[in-house]
């Protein structure tokens, strides 16, 4: 079992990846599939809990990409963003702050008044915003998307017909778009395989199996599985009975591979990678 040797450049701070890292959601709206913090105070409270638990990022979120929903406009993301941003940086100001935003806009303005560290686009990306990344130094996730989608598609039975083809297209989607950030001049780069985005109940587990390949791509692996359909359809319960799949699914993400884990419940994921980094680097 090998760790990694990343690490983040957060304005100036560095996040060490040696021992994987805990991404605690605050979703900033009214209307998310699991666990929403519609007033800026209670995404203050969220993640000064998040902080508390041990989270080394707070995820900060202000338009749901739930499956069937509708997105949010620009300017009511913005405005649920800026109110909630404000309660969290006065809340936890030492924070490392992500914004989960597919629209290079909202992440500029993040980063220029509030300095976030981190845009988590869960489009695929866009030459608009990786320019914008690169010119406001910030880190980015690039997530496969293959659809294009900025809701996820529910996931179904069918099958992965030929495991390593599905995961090389995976690759040949992420490859040459890190590639493209780098030559923008981004320097902080984490994949992220997009669970739950455009893919089926098989391909989300083809992905799992084999999530240790995206580090061919030289970049910090993000596992974001919390509370998604992958778990809930393949066990036939509600998303919100999800928290013991979701520790199941993040442990065998940490054994393949992953340096990032996204989720909502901060405590459980933090103890299952203090579990896992005790048993396999104990020196």
């Amino acid at each position: 079992m090998s760790f990694s040797n990343y690490s983040l450049n957060f304005n100036g701070r560095l996040l060490n990846l040696s021992s994987p890292a805990v991404m605690a959601i605050v979703n900033a709206t009214p209307d998310s599939f699991h666990t929403s913090c519609p007033t800026p105070d209670e995404a203050a409270l969220a993640a000064m809990k998040a902080v508390e638990d041990g989270a080394a990022i707070i995820d900060v979120g202000g338009c749901s990409t739930r499956p069937g929903g509708d997105p949010a406009t620009e300017e009511e993301e913005w405005q649920r963003l800026d109110a909630s941003l404000t309660a969290i940086r006065r809340a936890v100001p030492d924070a490392a702050i992500s914004v989960d935003t597919f629209r290079a806009q909202v992440a500029r303005k993040a980063a220029e008044k509030f300095g976030v560290d981190i845009i988590n686009d869960i489009s695929g990306g866009s030459d608009e915003m990786f320019a914008t990344v690169a010119e406001l130094g910030v880190a980015y996730v690039l997530t496969h998307n293959a659809g294009g989608q900025y809701s996820a598609s529910p996931s179904d039975n069918t099958p992965c017909d030929n495991e390593a083809d599905y995961v090389a297209s995976v690759m040949r989607f992420l490859e040459p778009r890190v590639a493209h950030l780098i030559n923008f001049g981004v320097h902080d780069v984490i994949v992220d395989p997009g669970f739950g985005f455009g893919k089926t109940l098989e391909q989300n587990y083809a992905l799992l199996r084999n999530l240790e390949v995206l580090h061919e791509l030289d970049c910090p692996i993000l596992a974001g599985m919390s509370h998604k359909s992958m778990l809930s359809t393949l066990l036939g319960i509600e998303t919100a009975q999800c928290g013991n799949a979701t520790a199941v699914a993040n442990t065998i993400a940490l054994m393949n591979g992953a340096d990032i884990l996204r989720v909502h419940n901060t405590r459980y994921a933090v103890e299952a990678v203090k579990v896992f980094t005790k048993t396999f680097n104990s020196q």
